[in-house]
């Protein structure tokens, strides 16, 4: 049984004693969990131990594979360089992995430019296994911004990689919990944190993959989880297994969650095709949306996927409802993919014959002209949610007092009206008009000091 069984592991540098100096105590049962984690670990005698990192090198498009024979590391960062760390890598295993990778054209690899220094997500595990006395190789892996499957994907060949090899391997999966647990922590409070870390808690305790790995992405993001990703490669490495799952400890007294568990492999299960069980369930919700968008939702989604298709721009299709053909009104196109922003252009003020029209162009903009990011693709156009906003008319404003985040989108123009910063109403993050204001000041380039014309307006929203 080359693969031997997978954890999920936190990382506060403050659980090193040298750096938390006593404040370590405020989480010693994460401490003595860790302590437990890493002997189940040893006990285990692998060959190779695998940790995914989400501070490890990470790029938006690729998984990245750390190359070379070996590495080194510190906690020099947090004051610290006499707690160091030097690691022999499994070059054999990782070129296997990657030749694995490129037969599926799953985007990972050793591609990109290679940090050679540990980081804190992979020394704190290091810290604990090595006090425990491991002293075999490892592999280190970063996160990515790609999606669920494509992590999930990596798992399984992680452990196909191993028995192919015949490597008695352990994946530990390092990640924190929500970050926003109380309002006097390092990052504030979100009523989402809590939640979230629940959530957690409960795909660890009874080995609920699935409801890990369908954790809706507007809660995560809200709670600024740190490990999910970590956690889907993790779930894909113990793909068609039944596990025995063991959480040892949840908490997170400073405002960050800490959580440990094991997962011992039972029996291999066909049944726990856990990932195309959560590919099949977003299949379901997508045609859920579709089946309600509206008018306006659904023309977005026709004049995207004509051009992507097609290369060429939707003529506007007929019986549209007049409330698209009778009216002009600036519209903003917003494109989401597994709950990130793929994508989001607008006009403030109408430029074409009417609304439908300002629509149709503003969705293959938002698509394909959005210098945030790559041009949406064919095979993306299935896993794609449109949002559609239409603005009133902006109107002048003497001051922030006549702005309210929730109603009002607002509009910052510098004095010489040649540069203009947008926000819409009601966003996830934006609790306040101060911030608001400066996020517009920041889109449109204009300094914190800088004279400005403020206005407001309203939108209509469709989603």
């Amino acid at each position: 049984m080359p693969l031997l069984g997978a954890c999920a592991v936190p990382h506060p540098p403050l659980i090193i004693p040298e750096i938390g100096r006593g404040q370590e105590q405020g989480i010693s049962a994460t401490i003595e969990a860790y302590k437990k984690a890493a002997q189940w670990a040893v006990e285990k005698e692998p060959d190779l131990i695998v940790i995914t990192s989400p501070h490890a090198k990470m790029y938006a498009d690729y998984l990245q594979i750390s190359a070379g024979a070996g590495a080194k590391g510190s906690f020099a960062a947090f004051g610290h360089p006499e707690v160091a760390f030097a690691v022999d890598y499994d070059a054999e295993f990782v070129a296997e992995l990657c030749a694995l990778a490129d037969e599926i054209k799953l985007p990972a690899g050793t591609l990109g430019k290679q940090d050679g220094g540990l980081d804190h997500g992979t020394m704190i595990p290091l810290y604990f296994l090595q006090q425990a006395g491991y002293q075999g190789k490892f592999v280190r892996i970063g996160l990515s911004g790609l999606p669920r499957d494509n992590h999930y994907a990596l798992g399984v060949l992680l452990a196909l990689a191993a028995e192919k090899l015949g490597r008695r391997m352990v994946l530990v999966a390092s990640g924190d919990l929500s970050h926003k647990l109380k309002e006097d922590g390092p990052y504030g409070f979100d009523p989402a944190g809590p939640v979230f870390d629940a959530r957690m808690g409960e795909c660890f305790k009874d080995g609920d993959f699935l409801k890990l790995l369908t954790t809706p992405a507007d809660m995560a993001d809200a709670a600024a989880e740190c490990g999910l990703r970590s956690f889907w490669i993790m779930a894909g490495s113990l793909d068609r297994w039944q596990v025995r799952p063991q959480l040892l400890s949840l908490e997170g007294p400073f405002g960050v969650g800490y959580g440990v568990a094991l997962f011992d492999l039972a029996k291999r299960d066909e049944s726990r095709n856990i990932g195309e069980q959560a590919a099949e369930a977003q299949r379901a919700e997508m045609e859920k949306l579709r089946a309600r968008e509206d008018e306006y939702l659904a023309l977005a989604r026709y004049s995207l996927e004509h051009y992507v298709l097609t290369g060429r721009r939707a003529a506007l299709p007929d019986n549209l409802p007049q409330e698209l053909t009778g009216q002009k009104a600036g519209a903003f196109v917003s494109i989401k993919k597994d709950g990130q922003l793929r994508g989001c252009i607008g006009t403030i003020l109408p430029v074409r014959g009417n609304l439908a029209e300002e629509i149709l162009y503003n969705a293959v903009s938002a698509g394909t002209g959005d210098p945030r990011f790559s041009p949406v693709t064919e095979a993306e156009l299935a896993e794609l949610v449109y949002d559609v906003d239409v603005l009133s008319e902006p109107e002048p404003i003497a001051g922030i007092d006549q702005l309210d985040v929730k109603r009002y989108g607002v509009i910052v123009e510098s004095a010489d009206g040649n540069r203009r910063g947008l926000l819409l109403p009601d966003l996830a993050g934006v609790d306040t008009v101060a911030k608001q204001v400066d996020i517009a000041r920041k889109k449109g380039n204009i300094a914190p000091g800088e004279q400005v014309k403020l206005y407001r307006f309203t939108v209509t929203r469709h989603v």
